[in-house]
């Protein structure tokens, strides 16, 4: 059986946190550093200390606000999840599961089932008791298909549920799969009874430190503090409040005036002028929890010929995009692995570069000089300065494009179903877990149904190797990782382009800010000074 870790607060981890103003340059050394202080080097580890305070309501700007329907898909707002909701483990900074809902757990020796002993003492919102029953609703949640679930693939591996009482449970599965905790730590714990209300937005109902007070479509989500939260004099704020503030002179404005206490939002090309207020502080997280790429749909012509798509992913300047449009945050990789993977190799980060005279050369050799096409991106500023960029770079090939700006919901829908036109620019996650869920989760790579529609029986195999390949055995695991790569960089059906942490811009009155390794914002033991 595991180690039944004590549910204290982690410490601060290895980070990159500018302060403005004669203040303290931190600088990250690019491992896995998924939770961080946002006060300075010296800050106490985020428990009860003699600094914590209690009271006051935090403001969080947000750029996008809450879609009900995407509550079990991962996106850019999953952020307030771990508010309202608890999740069933988190990972440390080095991918160990940790207790949270479950506080421990044995995996059978063959890898075909794992038993959870879950906490007694949890409540939901609404008073009734949390229980096996509901970790049985989240599993089969997810694996319906009208969640639209990221981990649905995962879920599916669980084909059976024996109880052992209310608080212990047997998951059984189809078979062995290494990614068995990215699902428990992306997988929200609902109240069964009032789901169909939460996928409307009427009742979030969960077992988190804050309750929904009121959510406002196109303002945002009120919270207040839940007072029988089952981590004892937690949370300290007395609510949270996250406002859709859409452009970034408003988000800034808002951030600097002191109207909003935190942001993941601020535009990259915008964090200058963040350095520069000795009031705010910048938090590069650098667990790659998410990346810039660039999308293409296979079956359109020409960009069903691979070498057109080697073309673009050796036109794009990564070093440019990342200086210039994100403000020096990120890592530009032709791979979609962060430094912290143990699929990252320097080689596959830097398989293409700028070398637009070469993109050029691959496209006369498939019969093309000019080609005009369209893509789609996210109708924010950051992402439109993305998709600026890339059109800039495009240009220079002979390649133009079309920019087609989309509001994030319907953006998130053709991603799902498979909608998207010849190009289109966003962000994925899923590359700063076990390597395998990239591949079998992720809408852009699964290797069932992409958003590219591409298909590989070679690659097919590859992922289901890796996905079931033990965790123990790291040289074959090294080795089924490296074979993605090479079938990603070589068919460039996706082209990334940089790795990014979330940049997380605080008033220098916020402490206590965590993530979790799918951005879900934990503010357990947040407080205000």
């Amino acid at each position: 059986m595991t180690e039944l870790y004590p549910l204290t607060p982690p410490g601060p981890s290895r980070r990159s946190t500018l302060r403005a103003a004669g203040g303290t340059l931190l600088l990250g050394l690019g491992l896995a550093g998924c939770r961080s202080a946002v006060s300075d080097s010296s800050s106490a580890p985020q428990g009860a200390s003699a600094a914590s305070q209690r009271g006051g309501v935090l403001n969080v700007a947000v750029n996008a606000d809450f879609t009900p329907a995407l509550l079990f898909a991962q996106s850019g707002q999953s952020l307030q999840h771990r508010l309202i909701y608890n999740t069933l483990t988190r990972y440390d900074d080095r991918l160990r599961p940790k207790p949270e809902l479950a506080a421990s757990w044995t995996y059978a020796k063959d890898g075909r089932s794992i038993t959870l002993r879950l906490r007694d003492d949890v409540t939901f919102h609404n008073g009734r008791k949390f229980s096996a029953d509901d970790v049985i609703f989240a599993v089969k949640n997810l694996q319906n298909p009208v969640c639209a679930a990221q981990l649905r693939s995962t879920a599916a591996t669980v084909t059976g549920f024996e109880k052992r009482g209310d608080h212990e449970l047997v998951l059984k599965l189809a078979h062995p799969v290494n990614n068995l905790f990215d699902l428990f730590e992306f997988m929200i714990i609902t109240d069964s009874e009032t789901v169909e209300d939460a996928v409307t937005g009427k009742k979030l109902i969960g077992t988190g430190p804050f309750k929904l007070k009121k959510w406002s479509p196109g303002s945002g989500l009120s919270l207040t503090r839940n007072d029988r939260y089952w981590q004892a004099g937690r949370p300290y704020l007395d609510g949270v409040e996250l406002r859709v503030i859409a452009q970034a002179d408003a988000l800034i404005s808002s951030l600097r005036s002191g109207q909003s206490q935190l942001s993941f939002d601020v535009p990259g090309k915008s964090l200058g002028v963040v350095k520069n207020d000795p009031r705010l502080a910048i938090t590069n997280y650098d667990t790659g929890a998410g990346a810039v790429y660039l999308g293409v749909n296979t079956t359109v012509a020409p960009l069903n010929d691979r070498t057109v798509r080697q073309a673009l992913a050796w036109a794009v300047d990564r070093d440019r995009l990342l200086d210039q449009t994100l403000g020096g945050y990120g890592l530009a990789s032709a791979a979609p692995w962060p430094k912290s993977s143990p699929a990252f190799t320097e080689a596959n980060r830097t398989h293409y570069t700028h070398n637009p005279g070469k993109a050029r050369q691959l496209l006369k050799s498939a019969g093309h000089t000019k080609l005009e096409l369209p893509l789609l991106h996210l109708a924010l500023p950051g992402d439109t300065a993305i998709a600026e960029s890339i059109q800039y770079d495009l240009k220079q090939v002979g390649v133009h494009v079309t920019l087609q700006p989309t509001d994030g919901a319907t953006a998130q829908k053709k991603l799902i179903s498979q909608g998207m036109p010849a190009l289109w620019t966003m962000g994925h996650g899923f590359a700063q877990v076990q390597p395998s869920t990239l591949a079998v989760s992720a809408y852009p790579f699964n290797e069932a149904k992409n958003t590219s529609k591409y298909r590989s029986a070679e690659y097919t195999k590859v992922v289901q190797e890796a996905w079931t390949e033990p965790e123990t055995d790291t040289a074959a695991a090294n080795a089924l990782h490296e074979k993605i790569s090479s079938i990603l960089l070589d068919e460039a059906f996706l082209i990334d382009l940089v790795v990014r942490g979330r940049v997380q811009v605080t008033a220098d009155r916020v402490h206590g800010v965590t993530l979790n390794k799918f951005s879900y914002l934990n503010l357990d033991h947040a407080y205000l000074v």
